[in-house]
């Protein structure tokens, strides 16, 4: 169950930042810093036998902040 949950997550991420083409470029750091930061909080939430979802959700919170705040 845990690998078909990360397999969809992995998918829907990647998914995401294929429509980065209009997009400004501070809205594509934030969108590709979410999309990283989901992966990263994903993969460390895997590890560390935690929520996935929970790990996924804060990672993406976090790297959708610092990718839109970068210049």
């Amino acid at each position: 169950m845990k690998k078909l949950l990360t397999s969809a997550i992995l998918a829907a991420t990647l998914m995401g930042t294929a429509a980065c083409d209009h997009m400004t470029p501070q809205a594509q750091r934030a969108l590709s810093g979410g999309a990283i930061g989901a992966a990263g909080g994903l993969a460390v939430g895997a590890l560390a036998g935690g929520s996935l979802i929970g790990g996924a959700l804060i990672g993406s919170a976090a790297g959708a902040t610092i990718g839109a705040l970068t210049h």
